[in-house]
């Protein structure tokens, strides 16, 4: 995988994600994402699919108002927020709550290759940070 930076959309499987996301008007895309996630009967989730809902995640806390720091990157992602207008609600933030334990769990590709380097802690904080975003601070 490709990565650049520790943010969701910092690497090649999320920055394809949202190309995908261009051609949705609905988020339909966000729920399937997070369904992949939350489904799979895998014993380890795939890094690929861990990384797309990360970015999906990202979606979520962006629709609700909360997009975290500016980066020209994910300047489609923002015109596709802000010309969405579909509402968030409970079922999906369910979604992003099982969505972000199984991200997090040991059996995450994601999270192990992350432990793997050196940048784990800050990984780590970075997915505390959006889920404070997408579930409110009290869930962080």
């Amino acid at each position: 995988m490709g990565t650049w930076a520790l943010d969701a959309f910092g690497n090649d499987y999320a920055m394809d994600w949202a190309q995908d996301l261009q051609e949705y008007k609905t988020l339909e895309l966000v729920e399937t994402t997070l369904d992949n996630v939350i489904d799979s009967t895998e014993d380890e989730l795939e890094a690929p699919f861990a990384a797309e809902a990360l970015a999906a995640l990202d979606v979520i806390a962006r629709l609700q108002g909360r997009p975290g720091a500016p980066d020209p990157a994910t300047a489609e992602v923002d015109e596709w927020v802000a010309a969405c207008k579909k509402k968030v609600t409970p079922p999906l933030l369910d979604k992003a709550r099982l969505a972000f334990e199984r991200i997090l769990s040991d059996a995450s590709e994601l999270r192990q290759l992350w432990q793997d380097s050196e940048h784990f802690a800050d990984w780590q904080a970075d997915v505390a940070h959006l889920r404070a975003r997408v579930l409110g601070p009290e869930a962080a």
